[in-house]
């Protein structure tokens, strides 16, 4: 399970993503990105709440 701790960074790379798309598609049309800021500010709550559950179960692990 030592891959946990480094998926959590998938969701910064999304966040990235969907960002840079919302930004492009801002500026390139009169499209609304809403959706695209929105997925990205899902990711990244998604990326701290990971973050935040990874430390407690390590710290549960280290107590055992």
């Amino acid at each position: 399970m030592n891959y946990l701790k480094y998926t959590q960074y998938v969701y910064l790379v999304f966040a990235v993503f969907f960002i840079y798309e919302g930004i492009s598609k801002w500026n390139e049309s009169e499209d609304k990105p809403w959706l695209h800021f929105m997925i990205a500010a899902m990711a990244v709550f998604m990326f701290f709440f990971r973050r935040k559950f990874a430390n407690k179960f390590n710290d549960r692990n280290k107590k055992s």
